[in-house]
């Protein structure tokens, strides 16, 4: 067992940790409040490689493995998760699906500039009555012989504003129940694909959230993924990755929170010292950083299982399920030890907290996460 980072696995945290600091944090607190996020950090993004970190350089991605992507997911969550959720798509959903999964036709023409970052991609599973229960699609996609027509409503659709490509599981023969659910590639523009207004959310204000309408787009043949009814299996298995990102999105959303409010702790003085010297403060930060490293555990160890070949299925399920709890309750602690000023947008850790929520809810709900576990328990 070796828990030491490589050279290379350092170099490239610390570009990421560079990026956050100097790139992402100014304005991070008005990106919030406007929800935006602005063209020019994405753009900047995909010049690090940040955009395509796993995919291979011949399709214009960095050629990184999946420690590279949670070192560097958790360097820009712990700035602005409405920055991370955005690359986290784009990487785990959107790029690993085309890749893993496309065609060397579909892979030249959608791959290639998405992992550079020149395309933005979206992963359209969620509806309104298909969120934990992913088989219940209710929009469906009829098989036209050389093309199909879509119909139906994506909600809570992340990049669903901004993107140009978007991969869109639908149902095409309902009588076959989750073997006859298709995967499709449909692009920004498509007649009768329509983008409804931007979700007001409570975190990852600046990620941009979109329910979209389908209203008879037809889409070629050719930009279906995969066999006749393998969409289902197409999004189990890209959202088997997608929890490693998400994962490490909340790992370093708590980390984030945790170095605040360990630098707020030596700062803050109260009955005569700094507060960091109160066995009540120095208790929360060393339980705080006991349940932070233990998160970053289970985060790698899912991305080890993924860069070695191992079945990860439950790895990421039980590295999301925990590192969204920490992030959740270690954001709270993280506003407690700041007290009022916790409650105050310019010292950072509120916003923390509210976008700590978001990983306990999507790319599977915790209580999905836990049905992946027991499951891989019982079978053993």
């Amino acid at each position: 067992m070796d828990f030491s980072l490589t050279e290379e696995h350092i170099m490239i945290r610390d570009a990421a940790r560079d990026f956050a600091q100097t790139e992402l944090l100014p304005g991070v607190i008005e990106r919030d409040n406007a929800q935006t996020f602005p063209d020019e950090l994405v753009r900047k993004m995909g010049a690090l490689g940040f955009m395509g970190i796993m995919v291979d350089p011949k399709y214009g991605g960095s050629g990184m493995d999946a420690i590279s992507y949670v070192l560097i997911m958790e360097e820009l969550s712990k700035i602005d998760a409405s920055a991370s959720v955005m690359v986290s798509v784009n990487n785990s959903l959107v790029c690993y699906g085309l890749e893993a999964f496309g065609t060397e036709e579909q892979k030249q023409k959608y791959l290639t500039k998405l992992a550079s970052g020149e395309s933005i991609g979206a992963f359209c599973l969620s509806e309104p009555e298909a969120g934990s229960d992913a088989t219940s699609q209710k929009t469906t996609a009829i098989d036209k012989g050389d093309h199909y027509i879509i119909n139906g409503t994506k909600n809570w659709i992340t990049n669903g504003g901004r993107s140009d490509v978007y991969l869109v599981i639908a149902q095409t023969d309902r009588e076959k129940g989750h073997k006859g659910i298709n995967a499709f590639i449909v692009e920004k523009g498509t007649p009768g694909f329509d983008i409804g207004p931007k979700e007001d959310k409570l975190g990852i204000r600046g990620s941009d959230t979109h329910t979209l309408q389908f209203n008879d787009v037809k889409v070629p043949k050719e930009n279906r993924i995969g066999e006749d009814g393998f969409g289902f299996k197409f999004a189990m298995k890209t959202l088997s990755g997608g929890r490693i990102g998400i994962a490490a999105q909340a790992l370093g959303i708590a980390s984030g929170a945790y170095e605040l409010a360990l630098k707020y702790s030596k700062e803050r003085k109260a009955f005569g010292t700094e507060i960091c010297n109160h066995q009540a403060i120095a208790f929360k930060l060393a339980d705080m950083y006991t349940e932070i490293e233990a998160a970053r555990m289970l985060v790698m160890k899912a991305a080890w299982d993924k860069d070695q070949g191992n079945n990860y299925d439950m790895s990421s399920a039980m590295a999301k399920l925990y590192a969204s709890k920490v992030a959740m309750e270690q954001t709270v602690e993280a506003v407690q030890i700041h007290g009022g000023n916790g409650f105050v947008k310019e010292y950072h850790v509120e916003r923390l907290m509210r976008d700590a929520k978001i990983t306990q809810i999507y790319e599977g709900t915790s209580e999905i996460q836990k049905i992946v576990i027991s499951r891989g328990v019982i079978k053993g």
